[in-house]
């Protein structure tokens, strides 16, 4: 795992200079702290930080082919690199190091730009042609790791963070408030846009090659398809939990690649359990499982975790994370996020990745993605119930089956009769919609909305969830089965945009941890993609193949356990009986928010009395708080160059 940067001259007038390639990689310190490398030439310059986990003492970057004429940098992982290399060997190719990295220059000389497609790993990759003078970028299928560029005065600029691409030199610094709009309503901007104006991410599952005369090619070549969801055949359930076991043994195996030590997340899950299960049963060494504790009941998982942790017999270690923790890190966890986050979650997790850190581990198995690929989330169980009573929308009882969701919450939306009725029967008549899933929960993140300045809603405008989203995604995803819809549209929001980023990538290689995910394996993606709904929710059982293919390995407890997403405490950790925490009295006062002029003073002013008052207790009060606190940090941090409150960065 690593961090790289690059300048490409497409007008011929300005050469990329070893100093500012510099001045752009040392802000990823955090991601490569082993060591730094370089390439120029007079239209492009590449750089390179290291985490050392694949051939430590050869396998630095930039990687060149046998002729020096193609050069690489890369963030990431081929986890099936020894096969490559060994078919690629047989072809006459010939290595100078034992890295995963010159496997992929090796694979673009035989095969152009198709060399994606051989690729099973996590990846973030920037490949400098010299005999045809273009810039190849290309991102892992499901958004992994992360990729940014802009043009600016005559060249491309890119990077694994944007902070790296500031750090060039005079790329203009402004917030998108459209961008800001989409966050406080999916959770993230909708690619290829970000926050930043005039810079833009790298989409997962594509391409972009750029000439040097400035003209750009972008090519998708992967995505979620369900265009063959609900055909099974006349294969028995029992063959399809054999593929699925087989395929997760193989990804986890891949996964465990690695010259230094990789331990293992434990969330007191099925997901993570399941993992760490795999590695243990199908891997003699001594795992290593690491897990974060809350001193709230509602948010702690330490006794599944712990239960789990001694089923396995593994080397168990648990932080506690207290709410005070989490409003000391937080302005971190925005400096490495880069994006306003509508919820405190992703903080444990960088201090997590901190522990891991200091215990000498740099790689760590995690259960992420489990959900989007087998259905895991009420949210589709929520969608299965209003399809139904979309049928008979006068019925009474049909919308009380979603009162057996959402157990584990203190204050759950289905508590109260009317507000349950109300929220969750809003667009039973949209039920075709790639969009009917997630319309509730865009509706009360979009309430953040009131708090935004006059100026910024003008500058948003008139810009309807539902209708965006359409526009933003794919025709075809309109022909998928409604359950395709719903992952389609949760793989390309949340996961991509908020999970894969804020709560993953970003907050591990805070403390330089590269995080792998089994489950996103595109193998087993694909195969889980051709099931049919009946396999992931049964009745309301969720990840009904997934229990069947690992509910041996697992005690009763995990495998019968209700799902409860990963959660922690959000505004009542900012605030003491003394009041709000320093810089949040100072980013969220009315002269600053005036000065700043992305928020209304005065509606901000009433939510912050309403969160020390601790009456701030829905989602939509939370998310609000966090969305314009972070905001605020962000506005701090990468637009006015103030750094100050963000400890330890």
């Amino acid at each position: 795992m690593c961090g790289i940067a690059g300048i490409v001259d497409l007008t011929g007038n300005r050469p990329p200079e070893r100093q500012e390639l510099a001045s752009m990689i040392t802000t990823l310190h955090h991601r490569g702290p082993d060591g730094y490398g370089y390439f120029d030439d007079a239209r492009c310059g590449l750089a390179h930080a290291r985490l050392s986990i694949i051939d430590i003492s050869g396998g630095n970057q930039p990687i060149h082919n046998t002729t020096s004429d193609v050069w690489l940098v890369f963030n990431g992982e081929i986890f099936n690199y020894i096969e490559l290399r060994a078919e690629l060997e047989a072809q006459g190719h010939r290595f100078y190091t034992r890295s995963d990295t010159e496997v992929i220059v090796h694979l673009y000389e035989r095969h152009g730009l198709d060399f994606v497609h051989f690729l099973n790993g996590q990846f973030a990759i920037a490949l400098w042609d010299q005999r045809q003078r273009r810039l190849v970028l290309a991102r892992d299928r499901t958004g992994i790791r992360p990729l940014f560029y802009t043009r600016h005065r005559g060249r491309l600029i890119f990077a694994s963070e944007v902070k790296a691409i500031f750090a060039s030199g005079d790329v203009p610094r402004k917030l998108s408030m459209t961008a800001i709009g989409d966050v406080m309503t999916y959770w993230s901007a909708l690619g290829p846009a970000t926050i930043f104006e005039g810079i833009e991410s790298l989409e997962p599952g594509h391409l972009l090659v750029v000439n040097d005369d400035g003209s750009e090619r972008r090519v998708r070549y992967w995505d979620w398809d369900f265009a063959h969801q609900d055909s099974v055949g006349t294969r028995a359930v029992d063959s399809y939990v054999e593929e699925l076991r087989e395929l997760l043994v193989d990804a986890v195996r891949l996964q465990l690649r690695a010259d230094v030590p990789v331990g293992a997340y434990l969330s007191g899950g099925l997901d993570s359990s399941a993992i760490a299960a795999l590695v243990r049963q199908y891997n003699k060494a001594p795992l290593r499982t690491f897990s974060v504790a809350f001193e709230d009941a509602e948010f702690d998982e330490s006794g599944f975790q712990q239960s789990m942790a001694d089923h396995l017999g593994t080397h168990h270690t648990s932080i506690l994370c207290r709410k005070g923790d989490i409003a000391e890190a937080f302005p971190r966890v925005i400096w490495h996020t880069e994006t306003p986050i509508l919820r405190s979650a992703p903080t444990p997790l960088m201090l997590l990745s901190a522990s891991v850190r200091k215990q000498g581990f740099k790689v760590v198995l995690t259960g992420e993605g489990a959900d989007e690929v087998f259905g895991g989330y009420d949210l589709f169980k929520e969608a299965k119930i209003r399809r139904f009573w979309a049928r008979q929308p006068q019925s009474r009882w049909r919308p009380r089956l979603l009162d057996k969701l959402y157990p584990y919450l203190r204050h759950s939306p289905a508590a109260a009769r009317a507000m349950n009725d109300r929220f969750y029967g809003a667009g039973l008549d949209r039920t075709a919609h790639p969009g009917f899933a997630h319309e509730p929960r865009w509706t009360t993140t979009r309430r953040s909305w009131q708090f935004f300045s006059a100026d910024s809603r003008a500058a948003i405008g008139e810009r309807d969830p539902m209708a965006t989203a359409l526009k933003w995604l794919p025709e075809r995803v309109t022909q998928f089965p409604p359950m395709g819809r719903d992952q389609y549209v949760e793989a390309h929001t949340l996961l991509s945009g908020y999970l894969l980023n804020s709560q993953s990538d970003r907050v591990a290689m805070a403390n330089s941890i590269e995080g792998r995910f089994p489950f996103l394996d595109h193998r087993v993606i694909e195969f889980a993609n051709r099931l049919p709904p009946s396999f992931k929710i049964r009745g309301l059982t969720e990840k009904y193949l997934l229990k069947r293919a690992v509910g041996k390995m697992l005690p009763e407890s995990i495998v019968r356990r209700t799902k409860q997403p990963y959660r922690a405490p959000d505004s009542q950790s900012f605030f003491t009986e003394r009041g709000a925490v320093d810089y949040v009295e100072d980013l969220m006062s009315a002269d600053r928010l005036k000065d700043a002029g992305y928020f209304d003073p005065l509606a901000v002013g009433k939510l912050l009395n309403k969160c020390r008052a601790g009456r701030a207790i829905g989602f939509s009060d939370n998310m609000a708080f966090l969305g314009v606190l972070s905001t605020m940090l962000v506005d701090e941090f990468f637009i006015r160059g103030r750094t100050a409150v963000a400890r330890g960065i």
